[in-house]
């Protein structure tokens, strides 16, 4: 308004100004988007260091939440960098919070094993989960006819969120199961295939070849 009061034209410089005000503003709306979202991270806390997060393919322990990124140390040991914002808009599964762990397996068996023996497997499983600590069992079906197998699915509940407690386990339920099994007859299934070969019938000794 001075410049304009002593006649000088300043048409140009407020453009100047005007265009130079947008670019700047271009070139910052990626870092205050960063900035905002590294706020919301603090005050809401879908994390915070030291969780155990995924985010797509990608999985770590949060080491580092910045102004502008937050550092993930993958189970390789690298480090994955985040956009705060990009990280935001990513569906974030955090293992840190889990409470239990929902466990399914299936198995199968030779479509030769007997009927009571079918029987008799959702029982022996229930058994030998009801063994372990801390576990809690929910079910074990006769789910299907495969391929090349008479299929179960089993399903039971970790009271623990720490992903060696449950391995340990499971390897201890696979091994008491290949036990029992053994010792009950029952006999796992592997890929096979079965061929029937049908017979044709010899032709007569009376009848003549045609020429």
């Amino acid at each position: 308004m001075a410049l304009e009061n002593v006649g000088i034209d300043i048409t140009a410089l407020v453009a100047g100004l005007g265009v130079g005000g947008i670019a700047v503003a271009l070139a910052v709306q990626n870092i205050l988007g960063d900035l905002f979202a590294s706020l919301s991270i603090v005050l809401d806390k879908p994390f915070v260091i030291g969780d155990f997060i995924i985010i797509g393919d990608y999985m770590g322990t949060v080491e580092h939440i910045g102004l502008k990124t937050t550092r993930i140390r993958s189970l390789s040991g690298e480090q994955l960098v985040f956009a705060n914002n990009d990280l935001l808009q990513s569906r974030i599964r955090n293992f840190k919070r889990m409470y239990e762990r929902r466990v399914v397996f299936n198995l199968g068996v030779v479509y030769q094993t007997p009927h009571e023996k079918l029987q008799k497997i959702p029982q022996i499983v229930r058994e030998i989960i009801e063994q372990q600590h801390p576990v809690r069992f929910d079910r074990a079906h006769f789910k299907s006819f495969g391929d090349f197998s008479l299929n179960f699915e089993v399903v039971y509940w970790v009271q623990n969120p720490d992903y060696t407690v449950y391995m340990d386990i499971q390897q201890a339920i696979n091994l008491e199961i290949y036990r029992r099994f053994a010792e009950e007859g029952i006999e796992f299934a592997y890929p096979t295939q079965s061929i029937f070969v049908e017979k044709l019938p010899t032709p007569s000794a009376n009848v003549q070849p045609v020429s």
